[in-house]
């Protein structure tokens, strides 16, 4: 079982780093091509599923950034605790 949850942990982490790729290269796009509204309509599309992807990947494992430390956690501080996936967080 133990596997199965680093596999997911690993699976979400390395799509988050796929998406955030995808999201700096449509960003330097945009720098030259400010007025391609298909472009801002497939950045939009990526902001969103990783927002969604950080979102999942906090309330499963902790924040990866302080922009998605749960409010509810009041009890623990677990950006502080827990260990990142550099420092062999899986």
């Amino acid at each position: 079982m133990k596997s199965n949850m680093v596999n997911e942990r690993a699976r979400l982490y390395h799509n988050i780093n796929v998406i955030g790729f995808v999201i700096v290269d449509m960003i330097e796009y945009l720098d030259t091509h400010p007025y391609d509204k298909e472009a801002i309509e497939y950045l939009n599309h990526y902001l969103a599923l990783k927002h969604q992807a950080m979102a999942e990947y906090a309330e499963k494992y902790g924040p990866l950034s302080i922009g998605n430390v749960p409010d509810t956690d009041c009890n623990e501080w677990k950006w502080a605790t827990q260990p990142m996936p550099w420092e062999g967080g899986f």
